[in-house]
């Protein structure tokens, strides 16, 4: 597929906006549209007061009377890591804000599917609970608020997925998403949105005298930024000022080493040092492997490893989580080659005729793992993807993710709209959403689904494209530069880490571990040699004499036993020459 590598724009006056900094830091940040210095501060003194965000009073008001008087507290969370960290953050914060009746619950995605439904309702009514939490989800279950009520059940929604045309009956609602909210963020994950819930709840009981009467020590909640930072940057939720405030203060504790034993744990486990740790590491190794509980087994593993404050206990935990998540692959693995298998069964790049959205079902397809799926086959032919899994025997599953001009969640409702009765039910963000249709309704939703796309998105808007910020020159292709790089994020999902990109001399390439191309490039001339590693990429296509390559990179930063080096991280690579060198 024909990527391109484009450019970001930046302001005319980008050199005088942060003068202070290194001229290629200072570039980067005009590129993502910070206009000060004030945008880049990330002290907590900087976050906008939880009394924003509608609902915020009546849900402290239910949860503050429940502390008080001792009622039992459910918190119903999510199978993802989204879910996992806003569980163990709400059971955290309630005990230390003296709560004497905290449990949880998550369903099991196998048997109960997503968030409060009646059935896990009945499940819930078993434990007796006075008042039920959601986190990471609520939203849109109806009938789950409904069953609860009717059990006598006071039910607080805490959310962030967008909002239907009605919302639940609950005693509360707190989801900046939903309308009429003046919160200045509509990004935050569960785990941001739970935390500051728990931010206000801690204020109402202060104000009470609740801590004074109980003889407790008013906590700081500060102490569980590091689950907060987990949760945001695992869930890829845009990473706007707010965010990186939440994200940065969470990786400053987790380098001191003031993490739950759960998150130290999960590092080691994934190769990782903690005092060195930033955003990419809880995206690409933590995260990965929490979830994994969550796709293959029981999201229960995953919250026990973020609740235990055994390190013993949580080394094992996160042992275990290390097997899913090895299982997780293999299994991802062979999926995305019965995919691409597939797909060129039917030649359809050959004929130029690969649909603009991507649907593609399996009978084997492990639930599990189809979002991880969907996310690998859009990366590969970048355009929207949704990847199905058998659900019953009338109905099945799917996971899908989007590309920048395609809002999913949306696109989904229109679908539903316009072909009453063809989705069953659906929700989700404007880059990844879950579905689930009758098999008997596939190939008509395939037929909608592309379709909708094409309202959308023009050919040209299905290319893949690269954005770099720009060329670098040989004297900015040192190791301190990759560092300063490194740690000026907090960087991810609308705030993209620095890409850059150039033309190398390829001296040297080879395979290493069956999929990755381990390279030795040179600058123009007789420039430094550089090492550089693209992951998921082989050269069989390759001319044998490539003499050439045109990159799209970041700096990074090799770690191997107690020395640092410079390595390039690959974001796209082409040869450019066919002739050898002289």
């Amino acid at each position: 597929m024909t990527v391109e590598i484009l450019r970001r724009a930046v302001p005319d006056n980008w050199h005088t906006l942060f003068p202070d900094l290194h001229p290629v830091l200072a570039r980067v940040y005009a590129g993502r549209q910070v206009a000060s210095e004030r945008e880049l501060e990330t002290g907590l003194d900087r976050l906008p007061p939880p009394q924003l965000m509608k609902g915020m009073a009546q849900a402290v008001a239910v949860l503050a009377r429940a502390v008080e008087d001792g009622r039992r507290i459910l918190v119903v969370g999510d199978f993802d890591a989204d879910g996992a960290t806003s569980t163990a953050l709400a059971l955290r914060a309630l005990r230390l804000l003296g709560a004497a009746d905290v449990q949880f619950l998550v369903p099991n995605r196998f048997e109960y599917g997503y968030g409060l439904t009646p059935e896990i309702v009945a499940v819930a009514a078993a434990r007796a609970p006075d008042v039920i939490v959601t986190v990471d989800n609520g939203i849109a279950s109806l009938d789950g608020v409904r069953a609860a009520r009717a059990h006598g059940m006071q039910v607080v929604v805490t959310d962030h997925h967008l909002p239907g045309a009605t919302l639940p009956e609950a005693e509360a609602i707190v989801n900046p998403n939903q309308p009429g909210c003046q919160f200045p963020s509509k990004s935050l994950a569960g785990v941001g949105v739970i935390f500051y819930v728990m931010l206000a709840l801690r204020a109402a009981l202060r104000d009470n005298g609740w801590f004074q009467r109980r003889s407790l020590e008013s906590p700081n909640l500060a102490q569980l930024l590091d689950i907060v930072a987990l949760g945001t940057v695992a869930d890829v939720v845009p990473l706007d000022h707010i965010n990186r405030i939440l994200v940065a203060q969470g990786l400053a504790r987790i380098r001191s080493g003031r993490c739950c034993p759960g998150i130290q744990a999960l590092l080691e486990v994934a190769g990782r040092r903690g005092d060195t740790v930033v955003a990419a590491d809880m995206g690409f190794a933590v995260g990965p492997r929490l979830n994994a509980a969550g796709r293959l087994q029981d999201m229960s593993l995953g919250i026990q490893c973020l609740l235990t404050d055994d390190p013993q206990q949580a080394r094992a935990l996160a042992a275990e989580l290390d097997g899913l998540n090895r299982r997780r692959r293999a299994i991802e693995d062979e999926m995305r080659d019965q995919a691409l298998h597939h797909l060129q069964a039917l030649q359809l790049e050959e004929t130029a005729a690969l649909p603009a959205g991507l649907c593609l079902f399996h009978e084997e397809w492990h639930q599990g793992v189809i979002g991880i799926l969907a996310a690998r086959i859009k990366e590969r032919y970048h355009r929207p993807v949704i990847a199905f899994a058998a659900a019953d025997d009338d109905h099945i599953k799917g996971s899908a993710r989007s590309v920048a001009g395609f809002h999913i969640r949306d696109g989904l409702e229109a679908v539903a709209t316009r072909c009453p009765g063809l989705v069953q039910k659906f929700g989700g963000h404007a880059m990844a959403a879950g579905l689930t249709v009758k098999r008997t309704d596939f190939e008509d939703f395939v037929c909608a689904f592309d379709a909708e796309v094409r309202r959308h998105l023009a050919e040209d808007d299905l290319r893949g494209r690269v954005w770099s910020d720009g060329a670098l020159n040989g004297a900015d292709l040192n190791l301190g530069l990759a560092e300063s790089l490194r740690q000026a994020g907090p960087w991810g999902q609308g705030f993209p880490e620095p890409v850059f990109d150039g033309e190398f001399r390829l001296l040297k390439r080879r395979i290493v571990g069956e999929r990755h191309l381990k390279l030795t490039l040179q600058t123009d001339g007789a420039g430094q040699v550089l090492d550089a590693i693209a992951f998921n990429v082989v050269d069989d296509a390759w001319p044998a004499d490539v003499a050439m390559v045109k990159m799209a990179y970041k700096l990074d930063v090799n770690h191997y036993r107690d020395s640092r080096t410079l390595q390039l991280m690959v974001e796209h690579i082409e040869p450019l020459a066919a002739t050898t060198p002289s």
